[in-house]
């Protein structure tokens, strides 16, 4: 089963410097249909203001990859780390046993992102923040794996959950397959331009359950690119 949900739909927030879209429930939006997908707890779609952020704040028990659409984002943690990622990097945060962070765009343009929360495998992890370069060819017409707790994804950046976050790069009318092991399920947005999965259209920046189906044809309608989570 595909069930698409548009970007009008979600829940929304405008708070001046940061205007979210929220896939699932999250703060002040409140869906008791959209709680969560499998272990998939938030899914963000933020746009945030050029020198504006998120300042200090704490977590624990969940793992935070951060997607950069446009602009950069610079972290900084309770565990001494800082750094920028640029858009279309990745950088994890194993949040375990407890961290406090700040995300801020110290861009002179504003940033977007998106921002993906997945339960860990359990709790009491120890705490780590992780960002990476992927190189832009290994995306091309092909779903590169960016961050995975899965056997044979050593190269991604790891999650503490039987999880795999994906990304490529189509170019109008190519074509890519993931094909979804029996009992596991996708989630999927295309960042840019619109797509077909199995023969559906679906429009940019829309939200993508996948459920119960063995493998799914994802083509680019016009040039774009995508983002897909593969779950148990």
């Amino acid at each position: 089963m595909i069930e698409v949900s548009k970007l009008e739909d979600f829940g929304h927030a405008d708070h001046g410097w940061l205007n979210a879209r929220h896939h699932f429930s999250f703060a002040e939006y409140h869906n008791p249909e959209r709680m969560h997908f499998g272990p998939l707890r938030v899914w963000n779609d933020d746009h945030i203001k050029s020198g504006q952020g998120f300042p200090m704040h704490p977590h624990a028990d969940m793992e935070i990859i951060t997607y950069i659409r446009k602009g950069a984002i610079t972290h900084e943690d309770s565990l001494g780390n800082k750094g920028r990622t640029v858009a279309g990097d990745v950088q994890v945060m194993s949040a375990g046993t407890g961290i406090v962070h700040s995300e801020y765009n110290l861009e002179e343009e504003d940033t977007d992102l998106f921002q993906i929360w997945i339960f860990p495998d359990r709790k009491g992890h120890t705490p780590n923040w992780e960002a990476r370069t992927f190189p832009k060819e290994a995306r091309e017409a092909s779903l590169a794996v960016l961050a995975s707790g899965r056997d044979g994804h050593e190269d991604a950046l790891p999650i503490n959950q039987d999880a795999a976050l994906f990304g490529a790069t189509l170019k109008a009318g190519q074509s890519v397959s993931h094909a979804l092991e029996e009992g596991r399920r996708a989630y999927l947005v295309p960042v840019r331009g619109e797509i077909e999965i199995n023969g559906e259209r679906i429009p940019v920046r829309a939200g993508v359950a996948v459920t119960d189906e063995a493998s799914i044809t994802i083509s680019a309608v016009e040039d774009g690119e995508l983002v897909l989570l593969d779950l148990p």
